[in-house]
């Protein structure tokens, strides 16, 4: 098990048993302002969490031996209300799910971007943090960050510049990742039912996200119905 010391963001503890992925988040994760606490199996990752009440926990689904992340995440959330990010290398809908429902907040598959896996981070910890700080709603897709209370899109926490509507229309998208939507229910989720313009419209929206966004935003056409996010 390693540590390393990075400013005053808290801890955070990284559960995986493959050392070049632990190294990779551990690097990025202590640019960002964190100390991280590396453990390659889930009874050393438990016992890391009960000792240092760390601020977050990363979690891989397919740890060694006979406690998985899974479990690792079940007796975390028994206990505490610590937020959780799962990894996982399977991409089936049942081991989301399994997570999601065992109390993870969020989960990421590998191979994922590093970057990408730290705007999750920030994100959950923007939606679980209390107390005096102001509470915000962040969505991420790929490295975007959406603020919706700061009606602000951010890629690598860059702020970029978006009109209105496009801005709605990314949060909208954002609030229904990996859901293929038509151009007729993107009109009216965004524009309104009473609006009576053509479907073109949101085409030279997306246009206008996929040029200021680039290749952060996975946003996907899909053909001769609409776009999906994610």
């Amino acid at each position: 098990m390693l540590g390393y010391m990075g400013t005053d963001l808290g801890t955070i503890v990284v559960v995986e048993d493959d050392t070049n992925i632990s190294d990779l988040v551990d690097l990025y994760l202590r640019r960002e302002g964190f100390r991280v606490i590396q453990a390659g199996t889930g009874e050393a990752g438990l016992a890391a969490i009960e000792r240092e009440h760390p601020r977050m926990a990363i979690l891989d689904v397919g740890l060694p031996g006979p406690m998985d992340g899974l479990e690792v995440c079940r007796r975390v959330r028994a206990s505490r209300s610590l937020p959780v990010l799962m990894l996982t290398a399977r991409d089936g809908e049942v081991d989301r799910v399994l997570g999601l429902e065992m109390g993870a907040d969020d989960y990421v598959t590998k191979p994922f971007s590093p970057r990408e896996l730290v705007a999750r981070v920030k994100a959950i910890l923007r939606r679980s943090d209390g107390g005096t700080q102001e509470r915000s709603e962040v969505l991420v897709a790929g490295r975007v960050e959406v603020d919706v209370l700061r009606r602000e899109a951010r890629v690598d926490g860059v702020v970029v510049q978006l009109a209105s509507k496009e801005f709605q229309l990314l949060q909208f998208l954002a609030e229904r990742p990996g859901r293929a939507l038509s151009r007729q229910q993107l009109l009216d989720g965004v524009w309104g039912q009473g609006w009576y313009g053509d479907d073109r419209t949101v085409d030279a929206h997306v246009r206008q996200l996929r040029k200021k966004l680039g290749d952060a935003l996975p946003l996907n056409t899909v053909w001769g119905m609409g776009y999906r996010l994610g």
